[in-house]
């Protein structure tokens, strides 16, 4: 019995299956990749409308309650606050310099089963007409932005 040949339409055909294959390893590999260091943004607000799951890394901004900033050696608590909601946050390092009450902020971290986030780490605005557009449209939507005390990009 004399073994068949390979005809060139069938190599090509096997080259293309190998090829997709290799192709499809390779996507699954980056979306792996990206889900892992993909990090929301949420607003007070949706934090309170979507309940993002404990240990699940996300970022929320908004401003910084007057009246809210306890700090006790390196530990830091206060509240962020988009004008309709709140959310308590704890962090243990160094504030930026320009972080205080009334200023916006994204703090990057995970929210407890308690409701209290814990931030990893706390971004302030850089200028006094900066703030990040994520934030600014958080306050837009909540109907509590002033014009002129922001910029948007």
């Amino acid at each position: 019995m004399k073994p068949r040949r390979m005809t060139p339409k069938r190599k090509r055909l096997w080259l293309l299956v190998g090829s997709l294959c290799v192709l499809g390893a390779a996507v699954a590999l980056v979306l792996s990749a990206l889900s892992d260091n993909l990090v929301f943004f949420y607003s007070p607000t949706q934090v309170a409308e979507k309940h993002p799951g404990p240990d699940r890394r996300l970022r929320i901004g908004g401003l910084v309650e007057q009246g809210s900033v306890k700090k006790d050696g390196q530990e830091v608590r206060f509240v962020v606050t988009d004008l309709k909601e709140t959310v308590p946050v704890v962090y243990r390092g160094l504030l930026p310099d320009l972080f205080r009450e009334g200023q916006g902020v994204i703090a990057e971290g995970t929210l407890g089963a308690d409701g209290v986030f814990t931030a990893r780490e706390v971004l302030a605005k850089h200028d006094e007409k900066y703030m990040p557009p994520e934030v600014a449209k958080a306050l837009k939507e909540s109907g509590r932005w002033q014009e002129g005390s922001g910029k948007e990009k």
